[in-house]
């Protein structure tokens, strides 16, 4: 079976494995374990941020990031198909009680003067626009890169109303692999940072959020707060030390490979690309086989090939680590038989 449901499915690597057997630990709670103080002190330089914190999650880092910017009652700018609003849960609402308030972007980039309009005046009225959120790669535009410049322009709005910015990063590195611009210059567009270890860089698990030492200090009581007191934790840091150093620039072949993917599906009649690939995700629509998406879903999984539904008749194919060349090959092959 080859597996292009997400960059998540990746198994950790004997690099990963043997430092996971051989990492110092100690008790995280008590400010004990080497290992991940290492990882968050390397995380941190990468990003140009004073200070950074290992999270269970990029869910969780993202959470925590609103809970320590937001105050019950609060408004949150984020945009309308990002993962922050769709796929984690309502948990702002739920956890921080704050609301969120969406804006339509382009291939997941907000106009920053849409952003500027959306900002709350003082009223007695209104809740306190209290953060603003953006996404690089953005998901559900299929991997899309945020240009720096739009990240700039809705920063520099940001910053004459006194707002923070949060980044949800998760695959800030392919961005930056695939754009060529570097972790701090993305990084330097936002107060604060997550990113996931767990995806396109193959760790089992975690992620980083980093910030000022300041927000890293609130941030950790957060984690506290949601269950997140860690103790021998570097048995899953060193994995993550181990992607931060051995990981990033392999990441080039999976775009390669999401390249190769879809042009071979995009010469498939009944087939259409949505969007323009420019990472390792992939967004096919079939609504001209006249199947859903889940009906051609079904149809892969017969012929030894996994993806997800992204829509009524949208499939998602996430390249990774785990799956080769070859294996893209064979992809395009067993489709053009299917189709």
């Amino acid at each position: 079976m080859i597996d292009l449901r997400s960059d998540t499915v990746t198994k950790p690597t004997s690099a990963m494995r043997q430092a996971a057997f051989d990492a110092e630990v100690g008790d995280d709670v008590y400010g004990e374990d080497p290992t991940v103080q290492r990882l968050e002190e390397v995380a941190a330089r990468m990003l140009g941020k004073e200070a950074a914190l290992f999270v269970t999650s990029g869910t969780q880092g993202n959470q925590i990031a609103v809970l320590t910017h937001c105050n019950p009652g609060d408004e949150v700018l984020l945009e309308a198909n990002s993962h922050l609003f769709l796929y984690e849960g309502a948990s702002m609402s739920a956890l921080a009680g704050v609301q969120p308030r969406t804006i339509q972007g382009t291939r997941g980039a907000m106009n920053p003067e849409e952003v500027r309009a959306a900002i709350r005046p003082e009223d007695i009225h209104f809740p306190e626009t209290s953060l603003i959120c953006v996404e690089n790669t953005h998901n559900k535009a299929g991997g899309a890169i945020v240009p720096l410049g739009n990240m700039q322009a809705v920063y520099e709005v940001a910053r004459e109303q006194q707002i923070p910015v949060h980044l949800d990063g998760a695959r800030l590195f392919n961005a930056s692999v695939a754009s060529g611009v570097s972790l701090e210059h993305y990084a330097a567009q936002a107060d604060t940072v997550q990113f996931c270890l767990s995806k396109g860089l193959g760790a089992p698990m975690g992620s980083v959020i980093a910030g000022s030492s300041d927000f890293i200090n609130k941030a950790r009581k957060w984690r506290k707060r949601l269950g997140g007191g860690l103790r021998q934790v570097g048995m899953v840091a060193a994995p993550g030390l181990v992607a931060l150093t051995e990981m990033v620039d392999r990441l080039t072949e999976d775009h390669e490979h999401a390249q190769l993917l879809a042009q071979g599906l995009s010469q498939m009649t009944g087939l259409n690309l949505e969007g323009k690939v420019e990472t390792n995700i992939v967004l096919v629509n079939v609504a001209e086989l006249g199947k859903s998406a889940e009906e051609f879903l079904e149809d892969l999984k017969g012929i030894g090939i996994l993806a997800v539904p992204f829509g009524p008749a949208t499939v998602r194919f996430v390249t990774n680590y785990d799956v080769s060349r070859d294996d893209i090959e064979s992809v395009v092959e067993r489709v053009e038989q299917l189709v």
